[in-house]
């Protein structure tokens, strides 16, 4: 019989209820694999990024970066525009991102927590609004951008994404979990507005799902095509629009397209990088919740 001692509780062990389970050297196998997988397209990039055309296009194609990345990447910021290019697509996609968290999170909060005649059916038509298509909106949405005389400027393409019917059905299913009605008629009885319970309760337990909708929504401003494509013209491009017009000649030069392209990602890693620890806890949270 084991005796174990007064006091802090002993940590469980390998294998016991609530222990760890260590990989064996399949798993990690696997996993080595799955990894290699997903970075070697982003390896190949920056080496496609550094060669020469004839390199790119030669039989086996080359392994190991070049030589020519810095002059690669400064074509593409001269014959490409992909300066401006980036700078107008950081401004589209933060403006988006900041938009979409926002009124997403105070309408999730609306659906989730407060009482108001005809929630229910409000809910079920914006999520309705998800299964129809975004091209059958594309003609009279740029109808309305020319009467507004915003074509070819960078609030046609901010202004009609600030609100998605998927980040308000994300936002109140988290909401609807994460906080506990007590906690909301608690900061109520102590005479907080719908408002301040919000920014007081709601908006410190809802940051890691924010963090998690606001990289979802980042990538996804980042990498629209089509509509930035419909309603900015080539001297005003979003990094999509630069890399297509880079790619337009009679003969496209694969490695400056590949150097372009290097560059517009580099701001997906580093927005990956800061928001990554939300991230993966707001998806580990939803994975354990109840």
């Amino acid at each position: 019989m084991t005796v174990v001692a007064a006091g802090r509780p002993r940590a469980p062990r390998h294998g016991e209820p609530g222990g760890l389970h260590r990989a064996g050297p399949v798993a990690k196998l696997l996993l080595g694999f799955t990894v290699t997988l997903s970075v070697f397209p982003l390896y190949y990039l920056v080496v496609a990024a550094s060669r020469s055309n004839a390199d790119i296009a030669s039989v086996p194609p080359p392994l190991t970066p070049g030589p020519n990345l810095v002059a690669n990447v400064r074509s593409a910021f001269t014959e490409g525009g992909m300066g401006h290019a980036l700078v107008n697509s950081t401004i589209v996609s933060a403006c988006v991102t900041l938009g979409t968290v926002a009124f997403c999170t105070l309408a999730g909060f609306a659906f989730a927590k407060l009482r108001f005649r005809f929630s229910g059916p409000l809910l079920g038509l914006t999520i309705a609004t998800m299964m129809v298509p975004s091209q059958l909106s594309v003609i009279p949405l740029y109808m309305l951008m020319v009467r507004l005389g915003w074509a070819d400027h960078l609030q046609a393409v901010i202004l009609p994404t600030l609100v998605s019917a998927f980040g308000v059905f994300f936002m109140r299913q988290y909401l609807d979990e994460a906080v506990p009605d007590d906690l909301i008629e608690a900061g109520v009885l102590d005479g907080a507005s719908s408002f301040g319970v919000f920014r007081l309760i709601v908006v410190p337990l809802a940051r890691p799902a924010m963090a998690v909708l606001g990289m979802l929504t980042f990538l996804a401003a980042w990498n629209d095509y089509f509509w930035p494509l419909v309603v900015l013209s080539s001297d005003n491009p979003t990094v999509q629009v630069a890399l297509d017009n880079l790619g337009g000649g009679y003969v496209p030069d694969q490695s400056v397209i590949m150097a372009g392209t290097l560059a517009g990602t580099l701001p997906v890693l580093v927005v990956f990088l800061l928001l990554g620890r939300q991230i993966v806890g707001g998806v580990m949270a939803g994975a354990v919740k109840g």
